[in-house]
């Protein structure tokens, strides 16, 4: 059975690529342009996995990292953060927030497959 993957990103641009990028990896995707559309979705799905942008307007993605984590319903789903702030400060802040992972763009198509295949493999063992 396909997984499915919930993405998330303000750029349509980004969306559209990440989304085509997962679909030929072989999964179903879910596309969000912000955290209240993303928080919408969620209230009637419970992707495999989440993938975040952080720069975002409104609720920004390690804000909503940290929302996720805080439902019942959501509060072990893996979370990936994908975003052109690669500065370390950038990356503890997303892990603290409770992401899984946490990826620079731009992303080249396997390393995001790859990553994302590894981090549903490790849920599915746990």
């Amino acid at each position: 059975m396909k997984k499915t993957v919930l993405v998330v990103d303000d750029e349509i641009g980004a969306l559209t690529l990440v989304g085509i990028m997962l679909e030929r990896g072989g999964f179903n995707v879910l596309k969000a342009k912000d955290s209240a559309s993303a928080l919408a979705m969620l209230d009637q799905n419970t992707p495999d996995l989440i993938i975040l942008d952080v720069m975002m307007p409104g609720t920004d993605g390690i804000t909503l990292c940290g929302i996720i984590r805080r439902r019942p319903d959501t509060a072990h789903t893996p979370i990936l953060i994908l975003s052109a702030r690669g500065d370390a400060e950038s990356v503890m802040a997303g892990i603290e927030a409770g992401a899984n992972d946490y990826l620079p763009k731009p992303i080249l198509h396997h390393d995001l497959v790859a990553r994302v295949r590894s981090i549903l493999s490790q849920v599915s063992e746990a």
